[in-house]
């Protein structure tokens, strides 16, 4: 008998308690990725990474860290690749969102382990209005799984509340699907009403 990746999971997820991802394996076979990461509720861990943005690549010396937006909501979204089909819809649609997805308290990155150079060109080809960060060794992708075996970030999305807790995630987004969208708007909204 066959199991669906998907029942694979879900059994894995069920008898040792940590959220696991099916992928195939090099020779066709469904392996069992564990996940971790912070989980809802708990502090997101602090971090410090280059960035780019449409306009400039950061200072050595001014990397963005998460701990500096304290008191603001953070979306951070881990991306496999600049320039990838994939990837350029995902933050395109960021991009055409960010309106109501960003404001005065709200703030977007996006996490890939490409160069801060390619990550202006590629902003600038979309003109992006939020920063890139640059994870080239996948240290902060290990911290919220987002890393995948194979060198590049899983697609994955967190919102930090403004008390530094991560208020929402989802561990498999998909780039192209409204529904991950329409959730992502409403962690952000909900994580901005007073307690």
């Amino acid at each position: 008998m066959r199991l669906s990746r998907t029942m694979i999971s879900l059994a894995t997820s069920l008898v040792i308690g940590v959220p696991v991802l099916a992928a195939q394996g090099n020779e066709g076979k469904v392996q069992a990725v564990l996940q971790s990461g912070p989980d809802v509720g708990r502090r997101a861990p602090d971090f410090s990474l280059p960035w780019a943005s449409k306009d400039s690549v950061g200072p050595i010396e001014s990397p963005y860290q998460l701990a500096s937006d304290r008191g603001k909501t953070v979306v951070i979204a881990f991306y496999p690749r600049d320039f990838t089909q994939s990837s350029t819809a995902e933050m395109r649609t960021l991009a055409q969102q960010y309106d109501s997805l960003a404001g005065p308290d709200v703030v977007l990155v996006a996490i890939s382990t490409d160069s801060v150079s390619t990550h202006r060109r590629f902003a600038q080809s979309l003109n992006l209005p939020f920063r890139l960060l640059s994870d080239p060794d996948q240290r902060i992708s290990k911290q919220y799984a987002s890393k995948d075996p194979n060198g590049y970030n899983r697609r994955t999305v967190y919102v930090v509340g403004s008390d530094g807790r991560v208020a929402f995630r989802n561990l498999q987004f998909n780039a192209l699907d409204p529904k991950d969208y329409a959730e992502l708007r409403n962690a952000v909204k909900n994580s901005l009403r007073p307690s």
